[in-house]
């Protein structure tokens, strides 16, 4: 009960720290708003996403097309909206996915220790020796190209980092008064890692995936440039860039367009993300 009450008190601490920096609370209001625009693509988009009109292909600023049009003549406005979606989805469940595998490994060998300790730290050196992008493209070609494969990738190669950052933590938690009274009293280790150890790692948590989704949005975004990612015709930010490239002499608006929309949602996630380290890390307190 304790230690709901300090959870509590921590992230209420850090709202109200947040509140007074008005950048990070402008970069939340961007980001809630693309969320929105994403969420409603479907009701705000003025087009179908895959309409095609061939007599206006590569138009400029229009009163129907308010951003243009590419080379089937479908709206980008609306491409970007839609682009959003898959953009956002993939960045967030990738994360997630590496959440739980470095989440689940950092508790296990900063817990145990020892020799199952050494053992997943190997693992984690072997994994972070690969360069992630390189490591993402092979995985990609085993997989082949797709949504879904694009962030069970991210997943797969984005959690080393996580892992090494919840180890350290929990192998200082272990020997906290309350956890060592908690063994005494004959609580069982899953009960310990599920009520005690793991709770007190979520600020942590929430940090390192906050500032991990931006860089799962590039991810994406170079893994559908290069083909591998998200497939056309479905709408993503990587893969309007691939296309749009060869057009980049006739109409450069066209690649310019999904590359704001890529470096406003990076920023504003790591601005957020700076904002939430700082408020909820004990020793800038």
């Amino acid at each position: 009960m304790k230690e709901k009450v300090v959870l509590n008190n921590l992230y209420s601490d850090a709202w109200e720290k947040l509140k007074k920096d008005k950048v990070v609370m402008i970069s939340l209001a961007v980001l809630i708003v693309i969320i929105l625009l994403a969420i409603f693509a479907p009701v705000i988009a003025p087009y179908p996403p895959e309409q095609q009109n061939m007599k206006n292909m590569l138009s400029t600023f229009s009163k129907e097309h308010l951003l243009g049009t590419d080379e089937f003549g479908r709206d980008i406005l609306t491409r970007i909206l839609y682009g959003a979606r898959a953009s956002l989805l993939v960045a967030v469940l990738g994360e997630v996915i590496s959440v739980i595998i470095g989440v689940t490994l950092g508790v296990v060998a900063g817990y145990f220790g020892g020799v199952v300790d050494a053992i997943i730290s190997r693992i984690i050196e072997i994994f972070s020796s690969f360069p992630q992008i390189l490591f993402a493209i092979a995985i990609m070609f085993a997989l082949g190209p797709g949504i879904e494969n694009v962030f069970i990738t991210i997943g797969i190669t984005g959690w080393t980092g996580i892992a090494r950052i919840i180890r350290a933590d929990v192998m200082k938690l272990k020997h906290n008064q309350y956890i060592e009274m908690c063994k005494i009293s004959g609580g069982s280790t899953l009960r310990i890692l599920v009520r005690h150890v793991i709770p007190n790692c979520l600020s942590t948590i929430t940090v390192v995936a906050t500032m991990n989704i931006p860089g799962n949005i590039m991810y994406e975004a170079s893994l559908s440039f290069l083909g591998l990612g998200v497939q056309p015709p479905t709408a993503s930010w990587g893969v309007m860039i691939n296309t749009s490239r060869n057009f980049l002499r006739t109409n450069p608006t066209y690649s310019i367009y999904p590359g704001i929309a890529i470096i406003i949602t990076v920023l504003a996630f790591n601005i957020l993300g700076d904002g939430l380290r700082d408020a909820l890390d004990p020793k800038l307190n």
